[in-house]
Formats: C-alpha cells, sequence, structure tokens
C-alpha cells in the first residue's frame, strides 16, 4: 500500500471524488486549494482524499471516496490514519463533514472523530439534486471532529 499527494492534474481523480462528493462544482470550490492524496495497493488506485487548511490549526477532510470492488478492506481507515497523521503537528483541530448517514457516522467514529455539530439542510440548500445514502435522504451536514 501506497499513499502519494498529487500535485498535479487533480482532475483527472473527479471519477472517485464524485463518489465521495457528488457535485462537481461543489469539488471544484476545495480541490485546487486542498491537498490530494492518492492511496494505491497492488498498483491500482483505490482510495483518494482531500483535505483543506481552514487557518488558525483547523484542517477540514473534505472528501474522502474508495473504489466500489475496493470497499470495506481498509483503505478508507488507512487514508484517515494518513490524513491525522500528516495534520498532527500543524493544527490543533480535525473535522469532517458529511451526511447523517448509517454508513459514514459510524465509520468516522471509529476512526476517532466525535460529532461536533450540525449544519441545518445543507444537502438541501447546497446540492442541485437529492443526494440518499442507505436508502435515506441526505439533508443536514454532520461535522465531527478530533483534536490533534
Amino acid at each position: 500500500m501506497e499513499i502519494r499527494q498529487v500535485l498535479e492534474n487533480k482532475q483527472a481523480y473527479l471519477p472517485l471524488l464524485l463518489l465521495g462528493d457528488e457535485q462537481e462544482d461543489l469539488i471544484a470550490s476545495y480541490l485546487d486549494r486542498g491537498t490530494l492524496s492518492a492511496l494505491y495497493d497492488g498498483g491500482s488506485l483505490r482510495t483518494v482524499s482531500v483535505v483543506t487548511d481552514e487557518g488558525h490549526g483547523i484542517f477540514e477532510l473534505k472528501n474522502l471516496a474508495t473504489e466500489p470492488d475496493s470497499r470495506r478492506r481498509g483503505y478508507g481507515r488507512a487514508m484517515v490514519q494518513y490524513v491525522i497523521e500528516t495534520c498532527r503537528g500543524r493544527g490543533t483541530r480535525l473535522l469532517v463533514g458529511t451526511g447523517d448517514s448509517p454508513l459514514t457516522v459510524p465509520f468516522y467514529k471509529s476512526c476517532g472523530f466525535q460529532e461536533s455539530h450540525r449544519v441545518k439542510n445543507f444537502f438541501t440548500d447546497h446540492y442541485d439534486h437529492p443526494i440518499f445514502e442507505a436508502g435515506r435522504q441526505l439533508v443536514d451536514m454532520v461535522y465531527l471532529a478530533m483534536d490533534l
């Protein structure tokens, strides 16, 4: 397993990034200012992440996406651990925003995040189509945080 920071041609990763955030213009709003990392295993791209520096020692994991046929094999967790380690020592807090889903919230909690706050109606106000995960329409953005 190898994780590489992507410095050029970030748009080439858009198909995978769209699995983590379904709206291209929202990805564009953070991709150029964010740090894109790509996890490869066996020569194949498995997982990507985008982390932004929000200032005042706060980093935010804006996108985490794993190829569908590579899920539940530890790649997402390995990427989260990589993000934590690269942010530690450079900041004091790491945030992640996600939908109120029975798939993602427990995953982030198992990685050491705790629920911080919510942004009401985020998904209905910022996306041009309804977003569903695990059969549930996402409405509020759930922010989880960890102290670094």
